[in-house]
């Protein structure tokens, strides 16, 4: 009963269901067919199928007389095979036993399937009529087949195909003022229209899509919505668009700050510059929960932590009410310094003295920097870190003390350091030095030194100490030998010299800066002593002097200034004795401004006046005169040349000089161009007369590295004078001035 349901059943779905559920069967298929020969194929579809109905259908003859056909049904449907030829083709039963099993249908196709079958005229044809003449068809001549480009001119199967073009359209930024910095970091503008596939162009719309949506989000508008979509023009191109739909922009509403008391007690709320009806912008709400972060620790809070924001957002106001908790912890007072670290340079002792907070002040966390900065600025540490550390003890005013510790690695103490140039009428000259800077602890500093050049050689050995019982106050006491032959004067100087001084540093550059301190020279000089004449002679000079010195820098930087200004005084009372004792007093002032006409472009100008009075001209020691000329003074002219010459034209050196110098400066990136014009002359007078100038204009180019400048310049002498160089040539590091 089931078999025949099955097999004649009225919905072929049902069939085809249960058919392919059947065991063995694949697609269904049984999976005998796979293994079967082209040529039984064709007869093996029929027989297949054949073969399943007759599985199938054993209980037919049961069902055949518990249910007969009716006429109608009879005379409307022909059998598929006669009686005769469907029993024929029923598989033997050996033995003639009804119950025994069946003999597989493998065996079964095998024996009705000779190697040349015969299909009888009655059974359909397993293949398509129209398929199978299609099938008989001949192939196509090989030339008839297309072939790839790339394979036929045997390419590369793997070379790069072309890049896809995308155009890119971005619409709704409108008066968000947004698309400028959209179209700066968008993936699709960055692609420059091109990429290696469409997928690729796919991708980049949406990260622009949620770009859009980001930056949206960070100026307020948080109701924005941004949808990205590919586009193909008809002639392959595609085109990529980024719609934007900003949506009302958002305002602050209420602003609540969770913390404890503080003082002052608005402490925290000054601190947040953010007001009610301000708008949303992400960067100015983080600058002012930063600025609280700051503030806190400067006002004694050394242990404050500002937590996560809240705001709520209100679509019905377009507002949002901000919620900002903060810890505040301790109010703190500065206490005592202590110090950790496996290698020290030196001990919290030392510490103390670079301190410029007192114990009982209340905490400040720019005083801890400035601390650090102190430290780093000994150059005697490879890494150095300063904490504060909780104490947990009250103070008397009921703060709660506070230490600091420092942790510090030490660096390698010694160093060498080494600068070069050239320059017309002073040749080359190189100085180098060896610096041991914690040879005698702390911060107790050997420094040898040598100059070699054409027209200079020396030697010199100092002590230095930095931090001298003061904060930025150094002791300096050295020994110098020395040998100089210019066009000016020949000398061969002995030198002992003591000081004490407060400079800038690369990382302190100070507002006021001195030195004072006292010197002794011994000298032996070539003199001339008639300038007429260019007769010269030998003298030996004993010199004590006394060497003052303080400036006033406003300048936005040490090595190459850009804006601001610098004077500088010094004067230098002195005893000269040769023969007899000549006392006279030798002074210099110099004043430079920095203006930036734009980024790239400043104008520097520079003066200088000096001056020695109390004394004539020959008895000052040749070396201790006053000249001008090369590259730290009037460019264009030899070093020393200007001033009083001899027979010879030698320059012999004056009492008074002015000397006047103007840049422009141009930079791009690492280089720069200069263009300059200076002015100076030396006078036999004490007073300088700002009569008989001479100038120089040139160029110069400039290579700007991480510690300043590289310097090159050209200049020539105007009105040039017999014995002058039609030109000179400066190189160093810095800038002129």
């Amino acid at each position: 009963m089931e078999a025949r349901q099955f097999m004649t059943g009225p919905e072929p779905a049902q069939r085809l269901e249960r058919i392919a559920s059947l065991p063995g069967m694949v697609n269904g298929r049984h999976e005998r067919g796979y293994a079967i020969s082209m040529k039984k194929r064709q007869a093996y579809h029929v027989r297949h199928m054949l073969g399943l109905f007759l599985m199938s259908a054993s209980p037919l003859p049961l069902m055949a007389q518990t249910q007969a056909p009716s006429a109608s049904q009879s005379e409307a449907e022909e059998p598929i095979l006669p009686d005769d030829q469907f029993e024929a083709r029923m598989p033997k039963i050996e033995g003639n036993d009804p119950n025994a099993p069946l003999p597989s249908i493998d065996s079964w196709i095998d024996q009705q399937m000779p190697d040349q079958p015969t299909l009888p005229s009655e059974l359909p044809p397993a293949v398509d009529p129209a398929e199978e003449q299609e099938l008989s068809q001949p192939l196509p001549a090989l030339d008839s087949v297309t072939v790839p480009a790339n394979v036929a001119e045997e390419a590369d199967p793997n070379a790069k195909m072309p890049d896809v073009r995308y155009a890119t359209t971005i619409d709704g930024f409108g008066k968000t003022g947004l698309e400028d910095e959209f179209r700066a970091a968008s993936a699709l503008i960055d692609g420059d229209g091109k990429a290696e596939t469409a997928a690729m162009v796919q991708a980049r719309a949406q990260e622009d899509e949620k770009l859009a949506t980001r930056l949206l989000y960070s100026e307020g508008y948080y109701d924005a919505t941004a949808l990205a979509s590919l586009d193909q023009a008809g002639d392959g191109t595609l085109k990529a668009v980024i719609s934007v739909t900003p949506g009302k922009r958002y305002k602050i509403g209420n602003i609540v700050i969770n913390a404890g008391p503080t003082v002052p007690p608005d402490l925290i709320r000054d601190s947040l510059p953010l007001k009610t009806g301000d708008y949303i912008v992400a960067a100015t709400v983080e600058g002012a929960e930063a600025n609280v972060a700051l503030k806190l620790p400067e006002n004694g809070y050394a242990f404050a932590k500002v937590g996560e924001r809240d705001i709520l957002l209100d679509s019905a106001t377009i507002t949002g009410d901000y919620t900002l908790p903060v810890e505040t912890g301790p109010r703190g007072t500065f206490r005592k310094i202590t110090t950790t670290g496996e290698k020290q340079a030196f001990g919290a002792d030392h510490m103390e003295v670079i301190r410029r907070y007192k114990p009982g002040q209340i905490y400040d966390s720019r005083k801890v920097d400035d601390l650090r900065k102190a430290l780093v600025a000994t150059g005697l540490f490879s890494s150095v870190a300063v904490d504060p550390v909780r104490t947990n003890e009250m103070a008397p005013d009921g703060t709660e003390y506070v230490d600091l510790n420092v942790e510090q690695e030490a660096g390698p103490p010694r160093t060498l350091a080494g600068e070069g140039g050239y320059g017309t009428g002073q040749g080359f000259r190189a100085e180098g030095t060896w610096t041991h800077r914690n040879l005698f602890p702390a911060e107790g500093a050997l420094i040898l030194g040598a100059i070699a050049g054409t027209q200079e050689q020396g030697a010199s050995a100092t002590f230095r100490r930095s931090n001298a019982g003061k904060r930025d106050k150094t002791f300096q006491t050295g020994i110098s030998l020395n040998h100089q032959n210019y066009d000016a004067y020949e000398a061969y100087t002995a030198g002992l010299n003591v000081g004490w001084s407060r400079q800038s540093t690369p990382i302190f550059q100070k507002r006021w800066t001195y030195s004072y301190g006292a010197e002794i020279l011994l000298t032996n000089e070539q003199v001339v002593v008639d300038p007429a004449t260019a007769d010269k002679t030998r003298r030996t000079y004993f010199i004590g002097g006394l060497p003052v010195q303080i400036g006033y820098d406003r300048s936005n930087d040490l090595l190459n200034p850009t804006k601001g200004f610098r004077a500088n005084l010094r004067a230098e009372p002195e005893g000269s004795l040769q023969g007899n004792f000549s006392p006279y007093l030798r002074a210099t002032f110099d004043l430079s401004g920095y203006y930036p006409v734009s980024d790239s472009l400043v104008i520097a100008a520079r003066t200088r006046v000096g001056t020695i009075s109390g004394v004539d001209r020959d008895d000052v020691a040749p070396s201790r005169r006053i000249y001008a000329g090369g590259g730290g003074s009037v460019r264009g002219f030899g070093y020393q040349e200007l001033g009083p010459k001899d027979a010879n034209a030698d320059p012999i050196g004056g009492k008074s000089v002015n000397e006047f110098a103007v840049e422009g400066r141009y930079r791009f990136g690492d280089y720069g161009v200069v263009a300059f014009v200076d002015a100076g002359q030396v006078y036999e007078s004490s007073m300088p007369q700002f009569s008989d100038m001479r100038y120089g204009v040139g160029l110069g180019g400039r290579f700007y590295t991480n510690f300043g400048p590289f310097r090159a310049d050209i200049a020539m002498p105007i009105n040039r004078q017999p014995g002058e160089s039609k030109f000179a040539i400066y190189i160093g590091i810095g800038q002129a001035f």
